[in-house]
């Protein structure tokens, strides 16, 4: 059928072809007045012309329109041929998601007996996924090739495409992808100065031959920049090979080493991912600060999309620090506070002996350069001991004048206000975000490992994983700025509870650093029998701790978990009191304590004679804490808790998550 358009273009064409012809014509009629002749040939002459262009146009149209009709059924031959031919596997299913049609490549792809009427679920997993979830396309593996599937949703049609070669350049431009490392040894300076020069040139000669070896086997290009320091370049193959055998150059250092009086340990920082060069190196620098911030000993691997993966950190590390840093510390404290209007403090929710003693502690180092001090506390229930130390400073109305709450402590922030934050370095565990967010001026006093959430753009961080305490770090800046001045005895109390309860009455993560501290606190009148009055328990509260440990199981080797009953509400100290407690019992190597906290939330604390490292398995959690004592808080039921805590465990125990990706 031809449209109005068509019709009217083939009488256009008529019309033109029939003019010559009329004209002939009516000339022939004028010349029958003069010549009868004349007009009878113009008459003929024009009839023939008129009909041999008439058969002439028929047979023209006649062969168009049989190539016309040759094109069509060559053309519908092609088509043919491309749905049944080509190497593109065509799939066509019904409502059901039965295969109603099929071309003969999609039965070479996946080698099977095609039928009609076979189940589209049956042929390859992906396609139920992709079918369900109304994706546009997917990739799949089939045997040693690799399909992309485009999914047709009006038609119902699947489209699977061979893109098994560019798989493998995508492969290998991925595998050949630059990655920098550097390496450091932690405590290579501790170690040379602690023994003498034929043991420490025996240590580093065997040291640097187990680091050429590794070199060497990976095909590591490693140059030494420093006597503790080492430049890696590898690619991305290399660094997966690394990872596959969770770097083991950690161990095997740390054994060769270990007959020492200060067996040496690494840590390396690596960046990787698709950038620049400099800022490959730059992620380097970042993942090995983070690494050393951590306690040292480990590898961190950060991508340039942010992704960082952990190895390692399972020793319990050394005390590392000098007392060279601390004055350091403590003169650019000095430094910051008289540059500063007044001074704030503030610790993390829930605040315990640590986080308050510190910042009392901060508070008095104010005073001693000058400036007025403020310690933000929360305004909700604390726990017993908290609240017992609280009270003594009650008695105390010029100390207690400087505790304010977060709404009190708000008007007082300018421009000119620093912020101290101890016992935390996360944003999201201290005490008022607002304050955080508000004050341009931030100093972190921290000695938990250092996490990915980090305080953004502090003037001063000082993080020492190896103090016992954020007490102890707080009391060493004191004894430098002190001189003749003192510490009331409540305030050298509250600085001694904090270390006693962090290192559980100096049984844990104690060093010489910290009796150093204690005996200090001690001469500045700090009361033990006070100490003793904060850290008592009442009845009640044994009570309950009794019946949380009622429901105790030994998951696996060693491992105990305490789960409290879901309709009892009890507070984040009394369940790591808990935890304490199942720590003392016989073949408990890890305690870990679960209940519902007041906000709601389902707590977990943790702890551990130093065998197995809490901290990591808290962190899948996405909490933190230190090797021996860590915790989290979780939005899901006890239940729910209980088994995602399993699954860390189990994780940890086959050793398949400490490179875990974290955001």
């Amino acid at each position: 059928m031809y449209s109005g358009e068509a019709i009217t273009s083939v009488k256009n064409q008529y019309a033109r072809h029939a003019v010559p012809y009329v004209i002939g014509l009516l000339v022939a009629l004028g010349l029958a007045f003069y010549s009868i002749v004349a007009a009878i040939t113009l008459f003929v002459g024009t009839l023939i012309f008129f009909i041999y262009q008439q058969v002439t146009i028929r047979r023209e149209r006649k062969a168009w329109e049989q190539y016309v009709h040759s094109l069509s059924h060559r053309i519908e031959d092609v088509g043919k041929e491309a749905l049944t031919g080509m190497p593109i596997g065509i799939l066509v299913f019904d409502e059901t998601r039965r295969i109603s049609w099929f071309n003969e490549q999609s039965r070479l792809i996946f080698e099977l007996e095609m039928e009609l009427g076979i189940s589209i679920d049956s042929i390859h997993s992906a396609f139920t996924e992709l079918i369900e979830e109304e994706e546009d396309e997917a990739t799949i593996e089939v045997g040693d090739r690799v399909y992309r599937v485009l999914y047709n949703k009006e038609y119902q049609t699947l489209y699977l495409f061979d893109m098994t070669d560019e798989a493998e350049i995508e492969q290998k431009y991925s595998e050949t992808q630059t990655v920098i490392g550097v390496l450091y040894l932690d405590n290579y300076d501790e170690m040379s100065t602690a023994v003498d020069e034929q043991v420490r040139s025996e240590i580093n000669r065997r040291v640097t031959v187990l680091l050429n070896q590794w070199a060497q086997k990976y095909h590591i290009y490693m140059r030494r920049t420093a006597a503790d320091r080492f430049f890696l370049v590898m690619n991305e193959r290399t660094l997966s090979e690394l990872e596959n055998n969770r770097f083991s150059i950690l161990d095997e250092v740390r054994e060769a080493t270990k007959e020492h009086k200060i067996p040496l340990t690494l840590s390396i920082g690596i960046g990787c991912g698709e950038t620049t060069l400099t800022e490959l190196g730059n992620l380097s620098q970042s993942s090995l600060d983070l690494g050393l911030g951590r306690g040292g000993d480990q590898v961190v691997v950060k991508r340039h999309n942010g992704k960082v993966r952990f190895f390692g950190g399972k020793t319990n590390p050394t005390e590392k620090r000098t007392r060279v840093r601390a004055r350091v510390i403590s003169n650019s404290m000095r430094d910051l506070i008289r540059e500063s209007s007044r001074v704030l403090i503030m610790g993390h929710k829930n605040p315990d002996m640590d986080s308050l003693g510190a910042s009392i502690g901060i508070m008095k180092l104010a005073e001693f350069v000058g400036r007025e001090a403020y310690v933000v506390i929360p305004a909700g229930e604390t726990s017993v001991g908290i609240q017992r130390l609280v009270n003594e400073v009650e008695n105390d109305e010029e100390l207690y004048s400087r505790f304010l709450t977060e709404f009190e402590a708000q008007p007082l922030i300018d421009e000119q206000t620093l912020l101290v934050v101890v016992d935390t370095h996360r944003p999201s565990l201290v005490i008022s975000r607002d304050i955080l967010d508000r004050a341009e001026r931030v100093v972190v006093i921290d000695h938990h490992r250092r996490g990915e959430e980090f305080i953004e753009d502090p003037v001063l961080v000082y993080m020492e994983p190896y103090a016992s305490s954020t007490c102890e770090l707080v009391t060493e800046l004191i004894e430098y700025q002190a001189g003749t001045r003192k510490l009331s005895i409540l305030e050298a109390t509250s600085l001694l509870a904090g270390m006693v309860v962090d290192t559980k009455g100096f049984t844990l993560r104690t060093g010489s650093r910290t009796f150093d501290a204690a005996s200090f606190l001690r001469i500045q009148g700090a009361d033990t029998v006070l100490v003793q009055h904060f850290m008592r328990q009442d009845l009640d509260s044994y009570i309950e701790q009794s019946h949380i440990l009622e429901n105790t199981d030994i998951y696996s080797d060693g491992m105990a978990i305490a789960v409290a009953s879901d309709d009892e509400v009890h507070h984040q100290v009394l369940i790591a009191q808990a935890a304490d407690q199942l720590l003392n019992m016989e073949g408990v190597k890890a305690s870990f304590v679960i209940a519902v906290l007041p906000d709601g939330r389902t707590g977990i604390s943790a702890r551990s004679l130093g065998d197995v490292n809490v901290q990591v398995i808290m962190e899948m959690l996405d909490g933190g804490g230190h090797l021996t004592n860590a915790a989290t808080q979780l939005n899901v039921s006890r239940e729910q808790a209980k088994t995602l805590l399993q699954e860390a465990i189990d994780h940890y125990m086959t050793d398949e998550t400490e490179g875990e990706d974290s955001e």
